[in-house]
């Protein structure tokens, strides 16, 4: 078993051991032999913050997953684009293949933190944090991905929206599972954008955030959406799909559809109010403005020949 390394600095006392294991299998392990008392950690970016205001006094061990081949590759196979699990914000934000096929995902990654941040954090902890405001998460959820769960059992495939159980609860188990990577296909005539808005003094919490998907029945900015996906949050206490706003843009050119696709937005979305983002009525205002800055753009990414431009500025 992968020789634990102790921390010298007085700092680092929450824990007593760290773990640097070069296989999943050789991580699962160590999950295993502390039974419920080690955690899964990359960046630490938000898991060592919790830790040092006392919010996990159960864990006694680190098990850090960026050492494992594989976990931060970013890889196209067959149809599928694949992310590591341990791949940070910076990697997806530089990756020509998500500039390419998954603009949504290059720029929820880009407005995480400052830049310190994103050089650390991955997009595995973004998820497995299971935050309804994730940026991440929204734009996966956009994407129809998949990830990868490493357990005991084996490694199975799950849709993205299974992932979650409630606000800040995965719905697999982080103390004896880890994700390894995400999946989503790319498909012909489909373009993505994301957008968001927060408080205009840097780096804060999404008053709301959405990522979107299309795909177009030939590349012409006028010809009919055949598919659209639709993510906003924070909406609901886990993330979820726009079902409604989504089925009124299908069979429709965006011109045509985007009222329609707005009024079902506001009657199935319905934010909550808070102290820390904004008021219920003005957080379901945003709806309208994210949707109608977000839809055009990746309408016209799916037309488009050559990747469209990619923004990291949100919406203030």
């Amino acid at each position: 078993m992968n020789k634990p390394i102790y921390p010298s600095s007085p700092a680092f006392s929450a824990w007593q051991a760290y773990y640097q294991p070069e296989t999943v299998a050789e991580a699962l392990r160590l999950l295993a032999a502390h039974d419920g008392a080690a955690r899964v950690v990359a960046g630490g970016t938000d898991l060592l913050l919790e830790i040092q205001r006392g919010r996990h006094p159960e864990i006694q061990a680190l098990v850090d997953v960026t050492g494992i081949a594989g976990m931060t590759n970013i890889a196209r196979r067959d149809h599928y684009l694949e992310v590591g699990a341990a791949a940070t914000h910076t990697q997806i934000v530089r990756s020509a293949w998500l500039q390419q096929h998954a603009a949504c995902l290059v720029e929820s990654c880009g407005v995480i933190g400052g830049p310190q941040v994103r050089n650390v954090a991955t997009l595995g902890g973004n998820v497995a944090h299971a935050l309804p405001a994730a940026d991440g998460t929204t734009a996966l959820v956009a994407l129809a991905a998949e990830a990868e769960i490493a357990a005991a059992a084996g490694m199975t495939w799950q849709p993205i929206l299974h992932l979650f159980a409630g606000p800040g609860q995965p719905a697999f188990d982080p103390t004896r599972s880890l994700l390894t990577r995400f999946r989503f296909t790319v498909a012909p005539h489909s373009g993505t954008a994301f957008s968001r808005i927060m408080r205009p003094q840097g780096v804060a919490l999404p008053i709301l955030a959405c990522a979107v998907w299309v795909q177009l029945s030939q590349p012409d900015p006028r010809s009919p959406i055949t598919a659209a996906r639709i993510c906003l949050g924070p909406v609901a206490p886990t993330p979820q799909r726009a079902a409604q706003a989504e089925a009124a843009l299908v069979g429709r050119r965006l011109p045509d559809a985007l009222e329609d696709c707005l009024a079902a937005a506001h009657s199935e979305l319905h934010p909550r109010p808070s102290k820390h983002r904004a008021t219920a009525p003005y957080r379901q205002e945003m709806i309208a403005v994210l949707l109608r800055h977000t839809l055009p753009l990746a309408v016209h990414r799916a037309a488009a020949a050559e990747p469209f431009p990619i923004s990291h500025s949100p919406i203030h």
